[in-house]
């Protein structure tokens, strides 16, 4: 089974700057993933620029089956948040809220966050995330993560915001198995152009193989994806 983590930036071609959806559905099928978990993804909203892009994706990638968790909604009724994409069927899914540390004023910028937790019909848990950019978010997000994460047939994946040797993944690192430690090259995940830094992960229960992993050199987005081959 392939699963694929793509933070696609509501969809926004990193060169031309619009929003693309085609060039994100080429992208996945040119990876072929089983499951893809998306980030920075729009829902339909109150303005005209907030359309479905998770059934938009769905449609155009042949990946019927899908679900939306919003985060939070941008300037009224606008949702943003993460998705799931899947060429097999979702038996449940829900959408978890991040509680929200007090905003402390000598950080920059605070933004709700939220877990996405789906049970595929082949027994396979996946929860998809987005973390913030502060280190009591991250906090917050792992400690959300971790009393969600199964220690059987379970998937964790997203863009952290941070970066691997971060001790905040620790918790996670302790339950859970870093597909990336296959990857050979450096696995730089951002920016897309020129990536220097790696900030999306893949990671899966102890009793999941993995068989390979990549991070594909594609300019979708300003993420790379981040691939991985398992076997449950």
């Amino acid at each position: 089974m392939k699963i694929m983590t793509f933070n696609t930036q509501h969809c926004k071609n990193f060169v031309t700057g619009k929003i693309d959806f085609q060039i994100m559905a080429d992208a996945v099928k040119k990876l072929n993933p089983d499951i893809v978990g998306l980030n920075e993804m729009r829902g339909k909203g109150a303005d005209a620029e907030y359309e479905d892009q998770t059934a938009i994706l769905s449609g155009l990638t042949g990946m019927k089956y899908c679900y939306f968790a919003k985060a939070i909604d941008v300037k009224g009724e606008n949702p943003y948040g993460n998705a799931v994409l899947s060429k097999l069927p979702i038996v449940s899914a829900k959408t978890i809220p991040i509680p929200n540390p007090i905003p402390k004023p000598e950080n920059k910028y605070y933004e709700s966050r939220s877990l996405l937790k789906a049970k595929l019909e082949n027994g396979l848990t996946v929860l998809i995330t987005h973390f913030g950019l502060n280190d009591d978010e991250q906090e917050s997000a792992v400690d959300t993560v971790l009393s969600h994460i199964e220690d059987e047939k379970c998937i964790l994946m997203g863009d952290f915001n941070v970066k691997p040797e971060n001790s905040v993944l620790n918790p996670i690192r302790e339950r859970m198995k870093d597909a990336s430690i296959l990857i050979a090259t450096p696995a730089f995940t951002f920016p897309s152009d020129n990536p220097d830094i790696k900030i999306d992960y893949i990671f899966v229960s102890r009793d999941i193989e993995i068989i390979n992993a990549d991070i594909p050199k594609v300019i979708a987005s300003d993420h790379r994806p981040h691939t991985a081959v398992i076997n449950i």
